[in-house]
């Protein structure tokens, strides 16, 4: 999916939690405050859906466009606490694994097993390369089991 996101001429976020009808009592936007809150940036799934596209751009619930990566990058920074050049499409080979694995520290999955399908690509793990680890963590947990349940492993 980073590919497909990657590649798209352009992204669109609809952010079913966000809201342009009201403003703050200082005259600031209450869709700002509502923006950083979004669940959208906690599901796991949309972290390459932020990272991956050059142009994604954001509509309220109302269906108002609040912008795009580029104009509200620092809004985004500091919500996920990605940095300002992963978010502007270099190189993720740039960021430490570490810093990587952050980027999902907060977010959630349905299922466990979803996040790591989340990264991939962002740690350069092909879908091929993560079949591969798979199928040889079956394999060995498989055998595993059939030698300790054999009757000579019980001696």
């Amino acid at each position: 999916m980073f590919r497909w996101y990657r590649n798209s001429a352009k992204c669109y976020v609809y952010l079913t939690d966000v809201s342009t009808c009201q403003q703050e009592a200082d005259g600031t936007p209450s869709w700002e405050l509502a923006f950083r809150k979004s669940r959208w940036f906690t599901r796991g799934w949309t972290l390459q859906e932020l990272i991956a596209p050059t142009v994604l751009e954001f509509f309220s619930e109302d269906r108002k466009r609040l912008g795009d990566k580029t104009s509200l990058t620092q809004h985004i920074r500091n919500v996920t606490g990605i940095p300002l050049e992963a978010l502007q499409a270099n190189a993720l080979s740039n960021f430490s694994f570490e810093v990587r694995m952050s980027w999902i520290e907060k977010r959630s999955t349905t299922r466990e097993e979803d996040k790591a399908y989340c990264l991939l690509d962002i740690h350069v793990l092909g879908l091929a390369y993560c079949a591969f680890f798979a199928f040889h963590f079956i394999f060995y947990t498989w055998r595993f089991h059939l030698v300790s349940s054999s009757p000579a492993s019980r001696g």
